[in-house]
Order: structure tokens, then sequence, then C-alpha cells
């Protein structure tokens, strides 16, 4: 195969709301971040694969003072679930951090004292909403109200029925989502970002993009089209970073404002701890995804190219956007509220993490709306990861360890199924980049089928004893096939990989393996356990 050229790559997952447990529509989401890292670490590539925690902001402090505790020991609190989900799942994060971290702060504050000093930054006074029975000022999106266009239930942010950009005031009879009390309004001085001035670079962006999935194309469109709007940089809150502003005291930067740039100083963790020139990765010579829901468009395609802008030091803007629909759970949707979800938590400590990752990324929201059924995973496990990959190992090296003593015979392999090997590194690369990891996932498994059928066709346990040759090739292709397999499925399925990759001897670099005849193999377990299908059946949430 053609070498590539080492190259600089940052792939961004979504920073999670340290406000409560994470569910699958987050693994759904935030998985193909893993594949990427992995996949450009075989490549060869120096991959900056970071993440972390969103601990400040209203909902944080709103769980806090529900429960009776400091924001931070609620936010400590699930940032630590959060890593230990997340290292049971196989996430291979270079760093995850969390926005609490002094090494965060410091960065948001020095960036932000360099982004006050551009002129597309400036002050303004303006009525801010605020809830007197909870005795403080409210986030857009903590005031629930009437949407002045369309008649229906909308945020201060947003009206998810008819997609309309709202401001707080903007609502019919605004009340406090926390209390439900009626939401007064109080003038407050904040600097504000003229994005509405970054029209012409914005759209340039999304114009220009490529490889960003279809609703991040749609979606950042339909916001420059419906008129940007400029956007508070700080607010009245205990809980965040101080303002670097004289005059600010008391105030801190928006949450939007400065979670986003956690891809900046987490990559910077990394590059310290390498001894690796940051600039080198927020460069030109650098490709960057951002993996993440279909919430989250907006701040990865409009708020952090725009910070990244103003902010005047020639940041690496964007590449890719790996945005995913939404994932409802038994044909509704998820609701974190009424305690309707499969909680992460939870399925790790149940289910083989392999196959929590097959399932997400062979039959996740990827360019559509996808629905989880306890069913349809147990089909895919037992079809799929079980009948199809985890048999065709399984009856191959068993083989060789009954028949041939535990050693790989010498043999030959057919050219045609070594070009077929080449052939899916190549393709299977090209749809990761692509961001179809469906449809990679979907063409290694026609390749698993296909080594089914070739076991089945050369009838090994019949040459075995009546032509030993023959026996032998194709003992040996197996192999072959087994140890690529492996390679190729790690980015997907890491822990089962790794056992294969382990007992053939090989490495995960990308490219086409080969065993050598009179290898011993080792022990051989089974990979993949049968799941009882009558033990979910009775599941609809765990």
């Amino acid at each position: 195969m053609k070498k590539i050229d080492k190259r600089n790559i940052l792939i961004g997952g979504a920073w999670p709301y340290a406000n409560g447990s994470l569910h699958i529509g987050h693994i759904a989401a935030l998985l193909p971040g893993d594949v990427l890292a992995r996949y450009h670490r075989a490549c060869g590539d120096q991959v900056y694969f970071v993440s972390g925690s969103d601990c400040h902001g209203t909902p944080v402090a709103v769980r806090a003072k529900q429960e009776r505790r400091t924001p931070r020991e609620i936010s400590d609190l699930y940032h630590e679930e959060f890593e230990q989900c997340f290292k049971k799942l196989g996430f291979s994060y270079d760093c995850y951090t969390k926005t609490s971290d002094d090494r965060h702060k410091k960065f948001v504050r020095a960036f932000h004292a360099r982004l006050y000093q551009s002129d597309l930054v400036y002050e303004k006074e303006t009525p801010q909403a605020y809830c007197e029975k909870c005795q403080g000022f409210l986030a857009d999106r903590f005031v629930t109200g009437i949407c002045p266009k369309c008649g229906r239930e909308a945020r201060g942010d947003q009206c998810d029925d008819c997609g309309t950009v709202l401001e707080p005031e903007n609502l019919l009879h605004p009340v406090c989502a926390v209390c439900g009390s009626q939401v007064g309004f109080r003038n407050s001085r904040h600097l504000y970002i003229a994005i509405s001035r970054l029209e012409n670079e914005l759209r340039s962006l999304v114009d220009n993009a490529v490889g960003w999935r279809k609703n991040a194309v749609a979606f950042t469109n339909r916001y420059i089209e419906e008129g940007l709007r400029d956007r508070a940089l700080t607010r009245d809150l205990e809980w965040g970073i101080e303002v670097p502003q004289e005059g600010y005291e008391g105030k801190t930067i928006y949450i939007w404002a400065e979670n986003v740039l956690g891809y900046l100083s987490a990559s910077e963790y990394v590059s310290k701890d390498r001894g690796t020139d940051l600039r080198e990765l927020w460069g030109e010579n650098a490709k960057h995804y951002y993996v993440h829901g279909k919430d989250n468009i907006p701040f990865h395609t409009i708020i952090l190219p725009a910070l990244l802008t103003a902010n005047g030091e020639g940041w690496h803007l964007p590449d890719q956007i790996v945005s995913s629909e939404y994932l409802t759970l038994e044909g509704r949707k998820i609701s974190t509220s009424q305690n309707y979800a499969i909680w992460v938590k939870d399925i790790v400590d149940r289910y083989d993490p392999d196959s929590i990752r097959y399932y997400f990324l062979a039959n996740g929201p990827e360019k559509k709306d996808a629905d989880f059924s306890w069913r349809e995973y147990v089909n895919s496990h037992n079809g799929e990861l079980l009948g199809a990959y985890g048999n065709f190992v399984n009856r191959s090296l068993t083989f060789i360890r009954k028949y041939w003593n535990k050693v790989v015979p010498n043999g030959k392999t057919d050219a045609g199924i070594d070009a077929e090997i080449e052939n899916l590194y190549r393709t299977t690369g090209d749809l990761i980049e692509k961001g179809a990891f469906k449809d990679a996932v979907a063409g290694i498994f026609e390749f698993v089928r296909r080594a089914n059928k070739y076991f089945d066709t050369e009838t090994p346990w019949i040459t075995r004893t009546s032509d030993e040759t023959a026996c032998q090739n194709t003992l040996y292709q197996c192999v072959q096939m087994i140890a690529n397999l492996a390679v190729l499925l790690k980015p997907f399925l890491p822990f089962s990989s790794e056992k294969v990759c382990k007992w053939l001897h090989v490495d995960d670099t990308w490219h086409i393996h080969k065993v050598p005849g009179g290898y011993t193999l080792p022990e051989i377990q089974i990979l993949f356990e049968r799941i009882d299908k009558s033990a979910v059946d009775r599941k609809s949430v765990v």
C-alpha cells in the first residue's frame, strides 16, 4: 500500500454536561471519535483525541442546588463517572479533562484577554432573565414560554418545533424552567461578540466544507440565512471562569464561550506532555474532526469558528463535522427527566463493550434517526459478532490447535483473496476518513461472511485426511484472513481485536499482515458469549 506522510490529527469529542449520568444517546454520538483516533494512530499519524466534562454553567449549578451540594462536588462526581464509562467502552482519549481544571481556566482567560482586544467584541447593557424565587439570572435555555412565531412551547434560545432562534425576552409568558415561577428581566452590562459581522467568513466555511455531514451543512446554512445574532461572552453567575476584564468582577465567562475552547486547552496539555508544537496542530498542515450530536452543531460550525477567528491568532478552523442524528429507545424519545433511558454506567457492567460498540456503529444514528431496541441488540450480537465473526475465528483456530498440533501449517494464499484484503484496508480507511462508519463496518462484515463461506467450501475437515496440502492451504489462508480482520476491526472492536492480535502475534498497523507457517498458537478463548434473549425481553430500560 502507498505510504501516507504522517499527519497531525485533532479529534474533538463533544463535552458532556457533568450534571447527570451518560445515556446511550451520548455513546452513539461520540463513538465515531474513538474509531477515527484508533484508525489514524494505526496509520502512523500524530493523533490528539481530546474531550472532557463540561462542568460550569447553570445546569450544574441547578443540580447542585437541588441536592444541597456545591457545583464542584456535583461536577466532579459525574466527571469521575464519565471517565470510568469511557474507559470501560475503550475510548482511547489522549486527554479527557474537565472545564473546572485550573489549566483549562488559565488557557481560557488568556484566550479571552486576547479576544477582548478585537473590534468584534463590544459592551452592551441588555435585559437578562431573572428568577426571584431562585434568586439568580437564568441562562437562555432555562427560560421557557410560548414561541411568538408558531405558538408552541419553546426555550429561551430556540424553538424546537419551528426552529426559530430566540431571545428569552421574545417568549410569550416566560417562566423559569427550574421552579416554574414567572420570569422577570433586569438590565446587566456584558461583553458581546459580533458574530453578525462574521457572516462572510462563516458562509465561506460552510460553502467550502469537505466532509461535513448533511445535517451540519443544513443547520449551519439555516442559522446564517435566518440572520446571525451577536452573543454574550459573559454572564451573571458565580460558578464559572472569571472574566479577565476590569469592571467584570463577579461575572463569569458564558459557558458556550469557554467549553468549546477545551479542544485547544486539552490539546495543549497533550502537546506539552509530548514536547510537540501546539501551533503545528492548530496550523494549516493539520486535519481537525469534531464529533458530536445534532444538538451541538451550531457550537462547532458557528460559535467555535467565530471565537477562533475573532481571537486573531490564526487558529485552524474546523475541517470535518461528524454530527449524528437522534437516537430513540424502543420507539420513544429518550427522557432523562422521566428516567426513560439506558444509562451507560449500567449497560457497561452488563454487556461486552465490543458488543455495545458494534451495535451503535453498525446501527447508530449516523445519517438519520435510529432506534435502539433490545431485540435488535441481541440479534446483532448473536447473529453478527458471535455467529459470523466469532464463529469464523473460533472454528479456524480451534481446528488448527486440534488437528495441527497448535501450529499454523505452511501454505499458500490465494492471490485474489490477498488483493481483496489489501483493497479492504484502502476502502475501509477511506470510509472512516469520510465519516461513513456504517459502510466501513458493513464492508468488513461482508468479507467475514465470505471468509466463513470459504471455510465451508474448502471443507478442511474432509481434506485433512484426503488432501493434506489443500487443507494446509485452507487453514493458512484462514489465519491470514483472521489476522487482517483483527487489524481492520480494531478501531471498531478494540477489545476482541487485541485478543486476536496477541494470539497471532501481529500489531495493529494499517497494512496487510502475514502470520508465518510454523507459528504456534496459544490458548484460544471464545471471543463472544451468546446473549440469552429471554434475559433482555423483560427489559424496556436499564
